[in-house]
């Protein structure tokens, strides 16, 4: 009986095996046609994107002549020629637009990641009369688009005597809700027994923001100080409408007027466009972690 027994549970062991390891077996060649498509739609979607750069690079390596003939003549022109860059480098238009774009882009993405989490952890933290009102009334302001503001901002910069400046540009963009919305998201995802204990040691508002909430915040401060400076490096409006000075022109705005000097120079206004976006191709490359850490880490959960 005992040998009979033991050779049931045997059996009935080696029996049941190959059923428990067909839904592992399922589950794995699920995941490895899941992981296969995604793989090929990334690809399909990389290779979509690529071809205007690949396209854009290949037109700024030739000559304005054949750039003028259209995309066949691009294409099969083998010959690179920098002549295009070079006439860019030599005007040195190009030198005075990096500064002031890397300016006006550096400094409003410090003030405005500095005021929005000032904002953000007030909103979080603090309760007082009207917090979910003026919550509200912030969220609203996405919804008006930027291009409406342009003249009202254009009119009280004109009457600060602000205009030709780079506070013009500045002060305008400092005022980002979106980022003031992430970090009160991101700030309500926080351990509150954090400030608490410092509460308890005898720390303030504000020394519990600089002490124990900021450092905690790297990751959201990454994100929104990158996309921050990106967008301020492309904006084109309102440097087109508060600057007319040569000298203080961004790169989108000389790229406005390099098209218009240029005329049909196809070649000279993408080797513009390549310059103009190098540097957020090296920004992107140099911080690619810390961007795709800090777009995880926004604290965007609820």
């Amino acid at each position: 009986m005992a040998t009979t027994t033991g050779t049931t549970r045997r059996n009935g062991v080696s029996a049941a095996a190959p059923a428990a390891q067909e839904p592992r077996e399922k589950t794995k060649d699920s995941t490895r046609a899941f992981n296969v498509t995604a793989a090929v739609v990334l690809t399909v979607f990389a290779v979509l994107w690529l071809l205007p750069s690949l396209f854009a690079l290949k037109t700024s390596l030739t000559t304005n002549s054949t750039a003028a003939l259209g995309a066949p003549a691009i294409l099969s022109d083998l010959q690179i020629t920098f002549g295009s860059y070079l006439t860019l480098f030599q005007a040195g238009d190009i030198w005075n637009w990096y500064l002031s774009s890397f300016i006006t882009s550096a400094v409003t993405t410090v003030l405005t990641v500095l005021f929005a989490s000032m904002g953000g952890y007030a909103l979080s933290r603090l309760r007082f009369p009207g917090r979910n009102l003026v919550f509200l009334l912030m969220i609203l302001g996405i919804m008006v688009p930027a291009q409406v503001l342009v003249v009202p901002t254009f009119q009280m910069l004109d009457a600060a005597g602000l205009l030709n400046t780079y506070w013009a540009v500045i002060f305008p963009q400092v005022p980002a809700v979106i980022a003031l919305f992430v970090f009160k998201q991101f700030f309500d995802g926080l351990p509150r027994e954090l400030e608490e204990a410092a509460r308890i040691d005898g720390a303030g508002y504000w020394r519990i923001y600089r002490q124990v909430v900021m450092p905690l915040s790297g990751p959201v401060v990454a994100a929104m100080a990158i996309v921050t400076f990106v967008g301020v490096w492309n904006n084109l409006i309102l440097p087109l409408f508060v600057l007319s000075n040569p000298e203080l022109m961004t790169i989108p705005v000389g790229l406005a007027t390099v098209q218009g000097s240029f005329g049909q120079m196809f070649a000279d206004i993408q080797a513009s466009a390549v310059l103009g976006a190098l540097p957020l191709v090296v920004l992107y490359m140099i911080f690619q972690r810390r961007i795709i850490e800090g777009v995880a880490g926004t604290g965007i959960k609820g």
